[in-house]
């Protein structure tokens, strides 16, 4: 028995694969984030299996017992409410627990936001550094100044209700003439990409009801590489 990774449509449902189908109807138990959310995808795809809560606030407890099950001979998919379990979404725990317990991992390829949003932004994407979620407080400030001479894009998940604030921080530390490209509500009917300087880009979303997860990808530091080479 294994546990199976199993992304799941960001948005668009259409983006399920038929593999991951396949797998979720063949498991003895699916662990999902929020089993509410997560029954809204499986009723859509007439899949009718047991499922765990396992969400960041009861990894920790949760993620041995998952374990132990598998062990006792119980085939496990993780999914979460969007995307691939693990990449900002609970899942590195279990899978740290199974791989310590000799319990094979197997991980479906799968949606995940920060790709299209890295493609899209027209920014190089041969090398980059994936940030996920800046501390909302302690250490926030820390953290982006430490990113200054970051030469390789760099991407962040943001919250709709943040996105003003992350722009405004980023002209503090970056500079307003510093590129970026922010995409919202990707894969869905208002899906949308703002490229620009970050204060164009500040300037837009001011005058706009922001709604929608964020993903920031933001151009690195091109100064401190051309120091580098000269």
């Amino acid at each position: 028995m294994k546990l199976y990774i199993v992304p799941t449509p960001i948005g668009n449902l259409e983006d399920i694969t038929l593999r991951a189908i396949r797998v979720l109807k063949e498991v003895d138990l699916i662990i999902a984030e929020d089993t509410r959310k997560s029954g809204i995808l499986l009723k859509h795809l007439n899949i009718n299996k047991k499922m765990f809560s396992h969400h960041q606030h009861n990894e920790h407890k949760t993620a041995a017992m998952i374990a132990e099950r598998i062990a006792n001979g119980e085939s496990v998919a993780l999914i979460t409410d969007a995307g691939t379990p693990a990449i900002s979404d609970p899942g590195f725990f279990l899978v740290r627990e199974c791989i310590k317990q000799d319990i094979e991992v197997e991980c479906l390829p799968g949606p995940t936001a920060f790709v299209p949003a890295l493609v899209n932004s027209g920014l190089p994407c041969d090398t980059f550094c994936f940030e996920g979620f800046l501390p909302q407080k302690k250490g926030r400030q820390t953290k982006i100044k430490s990113l200054q001479d970051e030469e390789r894009t760099m991407i962040f998940y943001e919250s709709p209700y943040r996105l003003i604030k992350i722009l405004e921080e980023f002209i503090e530390f970056f500079g307003a003439e510093r590129k970026v490209s922010v995409s919202r509500e990707l894969t869905k009917i208002f899906e949308e990409t703002k490229r620009g300087s970050l204060q164009d880009v500040l300037d837009y979303f001011k005058n706009k009801t922001i709604k929608g997860e964020i993903v920031i990808v933001l151009e690195g530091n091109k100064v401190s590489h051309k120091k580098i080479n000269e």
